[in-house]
């Protein structure tokens, strides 16, 4: 659904830039580094506007990638955290059972010690 929305609105926004440079085809300067040159107004706005979808889109593009490394890199920390904490769990309950046989062979001990 997010998708769709989000789709709309762009379409919505292409039509929007797209009657505003209709409506201004006159002749502009541009003005390069190097001298300039006179375009029309509609090659200009459809210039600027196909120039900060692409920055836009090459900018959330390298984010994602960052984001994705980081991901990864992080549920490989969480996979080798889990690992120890099962292997300190599995080290808790080996423990704990030799505690119980501990306390077993204490009792049976006490058992045989004291007099009937």
């Amino acid at each position: 659904m997010r998708f769709q929305w989000s789709l709309l609105f762009g379409l919505l926004f292409a039509v929007i830039i797209a009657l505003f440079a209709v409506y201004n085809v006159d002749s502009v300067p541009v003005n390069y580094v190097l001298g300039t040159a006179d375009w029309p107004l509609i090659l200009v706005i459809l210039g600027s506007a196909l120039l900060g979808a692409l920055l836009s889109g090459a900018v959330a593009i390298y984010r994602s990638f960052i984001l994705s490394r980081k991901v990864k890199h992080l549920e490989k920390e969480l996979g080798k955290k889990e690992a120890s904490i099962s292997a300190l769990q599995n080290e808790i309950v080996v423990q704990q059972e030799k505690s119980l046989q501990e306390v077993e062979k204490l009792t049976e001990v006490k058992d045989e010690n004291t007099p009937n």
